[in-house]
């Protein structure tokens, strides 16, 4: 798979893997078929409401962990900086996980600036590796 340099010094996989409009029941049933097909790049978010299913799936995979890029997303309730870091500790609960090595603000609306300070902390706390914007 091709890697793509990121400003942060990490490498996130090309092509990933998406579980947004599936349910929980359906990462479960595809996500090793996909991981067996090589992805290793796996991208959910609070949201879809199956973070636990898809690290669940990179859990039982066999593979360790260190080997997978993990994208979320935070929706804008997550926002302000007080819930921003209840909110990411939310996520690597769901997810089963230390660390996300990308965790992305879903939306341009609400208190994004605050949250972006909370996830700074969150990069220096080793729970996330990479910040970024997704439909910014």
């Amino acid at each position: 798979m091709i890697n793509i340099a990121m400003n942060s010094g990490a490498e996130i996989p090309a092509l990933g893997f998406g579980v947004y409009l599936m349910t929980s029941d359906e990462v479960a049933e595809v996500l090793p078929r996909a991981i067996d097909a090589g992805y290793r790049h796996i991208d959910t978010a609070n949201a879809y409401c199956n973070e636990g299913a898809g690290g669940k799936g990179v859990r039982e995979s066999g593979i360790p962990r260190e080997e997978f890029f993990i994208t979320s997303k935070l929706f804008p309730q997550s926002y302000p900086y007080e819930q921003c870091g209840i909110d990411i500790d939310a996520t690597l609960e769901r997810l089963g996980m230390d660390y996300v090595d990308l965790l992305l603000f879903h939306q341009p609306y609400g208190d994004y600036v605050s949250g972006w300070r909370a996830t700074g902390e969150a990069v220096r706390a080793g729970k996330e590796r990479s910040i970024g914007l997704s439909q910014f």
